[in-house]
């Protein structure tokens, strides 16, 4: 199970890491999504969650599930939204302004533009 975790996570890391290295926009918004997917179920894996046991103090039960990934896990969901929020709103507005949604703000020549280079 620890080698099934740990490759989803090299995963989900590569592909947000390829996906932000991408040119376009949207590609680099799915990237950030997957890199904070990765670091959720890092802190997941890292808290040794434990099945069948309460998170909070009861005096009959004598051993516990630790709190603070859960707590962590749900403080990084919440960034994460917001973080998606502003990163989709400032994509869209580069878009708005330059016309592209290139990271550079750089539009893509189009294919007619290819041609007609060529012909010069």
């Amino acid at each position: 199970m620890e080698f099934l975790v740990a490759t989803s996570i090299a995963l989900l890391t590569a592909g947000g890491v390829y996906l932000s290295l991408r040119g376009r926009t949207f590609q680099v918004v799915l990237g950030l999504t997957l890199l904070s997917y990765a670091v959720n179920l890092f802190l997941f894996a890292v808290g040794r969650l434990v099945v069948d046991r309460p998170p909070l103090f009861v005096k009959t039960v004598t051993e516990h599930a630790d709190p603070l990934p859960q707590a962590l896990v749900l403080t990084a969901i919440v960034i994460t939204f917001g973080m998606t929020a502003l990163v989709v709103i400032l994509s869209l507005r580069s878009f708005l302004e330059s016309g592209s949604d290139q990271v550079d703000g750089i539009a893509d020549a189009s294919p007619l533009d290819r041609e007609s280079e060529d012909v010069l």
